[in-house]
């Protein structure tokens, strides 16, 4: 692969589309030197947008025009049957001919979904495609999947989702051996559903440095580096850890604005805040790759802004460069000889 990378953005999708991701590509290319962007989409919306925000003639830059958008609340099926020439789906159209390295969609979840696995397949010993995205810890960030994509699994998958994270671990942040906790009830060997114990017998027996049961608190402590569960409660965890961000952020503005006195601390404390806000801001981990794939999918939060969806193209280009999809494979295969050994 060239040292260069290509992302391919769909244009379309999210709640705003283009004002979102033209201002995001324009700040991607600032920031990285080698970077190429195929913006999909309808040129007749797509043209204006590039025009309001001066993009037009940029050399790192060019649109692929796309005739149809999947909406948001699209049925992921319908999507699939009748948006072929969506512009989420020449996106990923693009990466499996190679014309692009990766593709990043503020899109429709499950139709982004859907649309990966049947245009680029699965990689060899992954049974489905799991949703991880990093958290903030008190130490830097935990990694978690899956965060929706798979509502029930079963042990094997949950093994699967651990090599997969793992290997996202140890190529994003140089960490040869991600320690792995599995999310349970209770820390004890006894807590637990039969799905989530067998799972820890199988990963007990892994090469996979497996450091036992994790509570829900552990996501933040920063005692794991990545924590696996299913999809249902992995999505739950999420969307509870961002409206608890929300509703903090909303009780110190509101206690800061209760009289005179308040607003003199408040400036006094802005340079704190805002520190404190930067450290917490969920646009700063925008960006959760779809893995298991056999390409780089990343997923932004559909009401992403620039500078979100600037991150998860960000993310994109680091997973690139690490050759993540191709590193899931041969740590898995390794995992299957360890296997077959004992």
């Amino acid at each position: 692969m060239s040292s260069r990378v290509t992302v391919a953005l769909d244009a379309m999708g999210g709640d705003v589309g283009p004002d979102v991701v033209v201002p995001a590509a324009l700040s991607a290319l600032e920031q990285h030197d080698d970077l190429n962007i195929i913006l999909v989409g309808d040129q007749a919306v797509l043209n204006p947008a590039i025009n309001r925000y001066k993009a037009g003639g940029h050399g790192r830059l060019q649109v692929h025009h796309a005739s149809q958008s999947v909406e948001m609340d699209e049925p992921p099926s319908h999507a699939l049957r009748s948006k072929k020439d969506s512009s989420m789906r020449v996106a990923i159209n693009l990466v499996s001919d190679g014309t692009a390295d990766a593709c990043v969609s503020a899109g429709n979840t499950g139709a982004l979904m859907a649309t990966a696995r049947f245009v680029l397949k699965m990689l060899p010993g992954i049974d489905r495609p799991a949703i991880c995205t990093a958290l903030p810890s008190y130490s830097a960030h935990t990694w978690m999947l899956d965060l929706g994509a798979n509502v029930d699994c079963d042990a094997e998958h949950l093994l699967q989702f651990a090599v997969m994270g793992s290997v996202l671990a140890g190529a994003v942040d140089n960490n040869e051996h991600p320690r792995i906790g599995l999310l349970n009830v209770g820390e004890e060997e006894i807590k637990g559903n039969e799905q989530v114990k067998q799972a820890g017998q199988l990963l007990s027996a892994s090469h996979l440095n497996y450091q036992g049961y994790a509570e829900g608190d552990d996501i933040y402590k920063g005692n794991y580096d990545v924590i696996v569960c299913d999809g249902f409660v992995g999505n739950v965890s999420l969307k509870t850890s961002e409206g608890v961000a929300r509703m903090i952020a909303r009780f110190i503005h509101e206690e800061f604005s209760r009289n005179l006195l308040t607003r003199l601390a408040a400036l006094v404390t802005m340079p704190v805040l805002k520190a404190f806000r930067k450290r917490i801001d969920p646009r700063r981990y925008n960006g959760a790759t779809l893995l298991g794939l056999r390409g780089i999918v990343i997923k932004s939060h559909g009401g992403a802004d620039a500078l979100a969806f600037a991150n998860a193209i960000k993310v994109a280009i680091v997973e690139v460069r690490e050759s993540v999809p191709e590193r899931i494979s041969k740590q898995l295969d390794s995992y299957l000889q360890h296997r077959q050994a004992i």
